[in-house]
C-alpha cells in the first residue's frame, strides 16, 4: 500500500512551492533519465501518465516502437533540497515504464527488480539491501571539465586538514539526511581524494532507488564546492578503486531469515544455500556487477579488490565476507565485488534470484577460505577449486552470454540489449591506441 496519494503529492507541490517536478527513470546501463514538467501538468500526469520518446533511451525501443509512457511511483516523491538556477523549488518522482496500452516495459530495469522482489515475496521474504558507495572527490579544470588531481593526500579514516574533502563529504551528508535518508556514517577511504558514505539499508526497490539518488547528490553537492564526484571504479592507475559492496539479507515477518543462533557463524541453512547460490552464478553475474572496461582495471588484483570466488567470516580477501561483528539478528552476506558503476536494480535483481535459485536447490556452501587468498598460490588455488572472476569485459561477456539463468532473470529484451551495448563499449575500447601505448611503442619501433 502506497504511503501517498495523489492529493498528498499536490499537496506536498503547492505548499512546498515547487514549479517543476522531474519524472526520472533508468535506462538499462544505469544512467538516471529524466522528463521535467512545470508543476500545473502534475495532475495530469499523475492520472494519465507522460508519454514520451523511447527510441532515444540506451537498450529501451526502436524507432517504430517508440511511444513508451512513464508512471510515476508517488511514494518516491521528494523535493530538492537546493534551488534552481532561477530559485526555483524542483521535486522529484521516480517513474515505471509502461507501454501505451498500460503493460510494464520489459525493458525498465525496475521492473526487473520489481518482479525479482514478487518472486521472493510469493515464498513470504524480503531482500534488504545495504550499499556502500565508494567515490573520489577531484578538481575540474579553467573550462569545469573534470580531471583526476587533488589535493587531497588523506588515507583511510584520515580527519582534516589532510582530508581536505571533508567540508563537501559533510555538506553531501547533511543534503542526504534533508531528503530522508539514515546516513550511518562517513569517512575517507584508502586512497587520496576517495571516499565513503554509508546510508541505512532497506528494501530491495527502495535501496535501488536510493542509489540512484544518492549518486544525484553527491555529484551535485560535490558540484557546489567546484569538484568533481566520480563513482568510475578506477580512475587512478596506481591507488585502490572504489567498489560497492552490497550487504544482503532476508526478512520473514520481520525475522531475519539468514539469523540462527544455533547455527554455525550464527548463520541459517537458508544463508548458507543463498549463498552458495551467489557463489555459483557470481561469474556470469559479474558483466552485471562491474560492467564497464575500466571495472576490471579494480579487478585486476591488489588494493583488496576481491577477485577469488570463495567466502569467509575470518578476511576481507575473498568475494563474499560474513561481518563477524553483526549481532545474530542482523546476520548478513558481503558480496564484495561490485562497483558503483552498476545498475542497482539489475544487479539487486540478480543477486536476489541467484540467492533465491541456491534456497531453492538447498545448495550447500563450500568450505569457507580464512587465509588470505591473494597470499595463497596459483596452484594451491587450483588444487582447492578456488576460482577467479572474469578478468576483463570480454571474459565477462562471454561467461553472461552463455548463461540461461541470467536470461531468465533479465528477460530476453534487457538480455540482449544489455549484452549488445556492451559489445559496442568493448568494440569501441579495443579500437583505441591508448596513452600506454603510445609511451611503449612510439619511440622504440
Amino acid at each position: 500500500m502506497s504511503r501517498y496519494t495523489r492529493e498528498d503529492i499536490l499537496a506536498f507541490v503547492r505548499e512546498g512551492g515547487v514549479r517543476f517536478v522531474r519524472l526520472q527513470f533508468t535506462d538499462i546501463l544505469g544512467m538516471p533519465k529524466n522528463v521535467a514538467i512545470p508543476a500545473v501538468q502534475l495532475p495530469h500526469v499523475l492520472d494519465n501518465g507522460c508519454m514520451f520518446d523511447g527510441s532515444s533511451i540506451e537498450g529501451f525501443v526502436r524507432i517504430e516502437e517508440s511511444d513508451m509512457v512513464l508512471r510515476p511511483d508517488l511514494d518516491t516523491f521528494l523535493i530538492y533540497p537546493w534551488r534552481s538556477r532561477g530559485g526555483e523549488q524542483v521535486a522529484r518522482l521516480i517513474c515505471n515504464v509502461t507501454t501505451i496500452d498500460g503493460q510494464p516495459f520489459a525493458g525498465d530495469p525496475r521492473y526487473v527488480l520489481k518482479q525479482a522482489c514478487d518472486e521472493a515475496a510469493a515464498l513470504g521474504l524480503t531482500l534488504e539491501v545495504g550499499p556502500e558507495l565508494e567515490f573520489f572527490l577531484f578538481h575540474v579544470d579553467d573550462n569545469g571539465h573534470p580531471t583526476v588531481s587533488s589535493h587531497d593526500t588523506g588515507g583511510y579514516f584520515d580527519l582534516g586538514p589532510v582530508d581536505r574533502g571533508e567540508d563537501c563529504r559533510r555538506d553531501i551528508c547533511y543534503t542526504l539526511e534533508d531528503m530522508g535518508f539514515a546516513v550511518e556514517g562517513s569517512h575517507h577511504e584508502v586512497a587520496p581524494a576517495q571516499h565513503e558514505i554509508d546510508f541505512r539499508h532497506g528494501e530491495a526497490l527502495q535501496t535501488a532507488d536510493n542509489v540512484e539518488t544518492f549518486k544525484l547528490v553527491v555529484k551535485s553537492v560535490a558540484q557546489q564546492h567546484g569538484l568533481h564526484a566520480t563513482f568510475m571504479p578506477k580512475p587512478v592507475y596506481d591507488v585502490s578503486g572504489s567498489g560497492m559492496h552490497i550487504n544482503l539479507s532476508l526478512s520473514k515477518d520481520g525475522i531475519n531469515v539468514f539469523a540462527d543462533e544455533e547455527g554455525n557463524l550464527g548463520l541459517s541453512r537458508e544463508a548458507y544455500s543463498f549463498m552458495a547460490g551467489l557463489l555459483e552464478h557470481i561469474a556470469p553475474m559479474t558483466l552485471l556487477l562491474n560492467p564497464l572496461v575500466n571495472s576490471y582495471k579494480r579487478l585486476a588484483g591488489g588494493y583488496e579488490a576481491p577477485v577469488h570466488i570463495a567466502w569467509s567470516a575470518g578476511n576481507r580477501s575473498p568475494l563474499i565476507r560474513i561481518p563477524n561483528t553483526a549481532k545474530h539478528g542482523g546476520r548478513r552476506i558481503e558480496l564484495r565485488s561490485p562497483d558503483p558503476a552498476c545498475n542497482p536494480y539489475l544487479a539487486f535483481a540478480a543477486c536476489l534470484r541467484a540467492g533465491l535459485d541456491g534456497m531453492r536447490r538447498q545448495l550447500p556452501a563450500p568450505p569457507p577460505v580464512n587465509e588470505n587468498i591473494f597470499a595463497i598460490g596459483h596452484s594451491r588455488r587450483k588444487e582447492e577449486g578456488i576460482a577467479s572472476l572474469p578478468r576483463s569485459l570480454e571474459e565477462a561477456m562471454r561467461l553472461y552470454a552463455g548463461s540461461g539463468f541470467l536470461r531468465d532473470v533479465l528477460g530476453e529484451h534487457v538480455f540482449t540489449k544489455y549484452l549488445a551495448a556492451k559489445k559496442e563499449e568493448w568494440r569501441g575500447y579495443s579500437s583505441r591506441v591508448s596513452q600506454w601505448e603510445l609511451e611503449q611503442y612510439l619511440g622504440r619501433y
